[in-house]
């Protein structure tokens, strides 16, 4: 059985590796993923809102750091910071509600100011 750490170790050593298949496998044709940039629903739509995550990413210069991750039970919350040439990322939360072994739903909220 996969537990809610194995999910999000999972998600996270894919997002940093910025592996987009990797990171898809974590996520159901049900999943939902609730941003201030709009709800991103199926995989396609998730798939979408990753591709632009690692375009950003990917740059020279860019940074991510985690400061906290908590998991109890079927929730994983992390906070963490990061920078791009585009944006700086000062403050960042997500949290994951992990079903099955699987990202059932995921909410982000971050303080992010465009570089100059």
């Amino acid at each position: 059985m996969t537990t809610t750490e194995d999910v999000l170790d999972h998600h996270l050593d894919a997002f940093t590796a910025q592996d987009l298949d990797e990171t898809l496998v974590d996520y159901t044709d049900d999943s939902v993923v609730i941003t201030n940039m709009g709800t991103f629903r199926g995989l396609d739509e998730i798939e979408g809102l990753f591709a632009d995550l690692f375009a950003e990413f990917s740059q020279d210069g860019s940074r991510i750091d985690l400061e906290q991750k908590t998991v109890e039970g079927e929730y994983g919350y992390i906070v963490w910071d990061g920078e791009t040439p585009d944006n700086d990322y000062e403050f960042c939360t997500d949290t994951f509600v992990v079903q099955d072994g699987t990202i059932h739903r995921q909410t982000f909220a971050g303080k992010i100011e465009p570089n100059a």
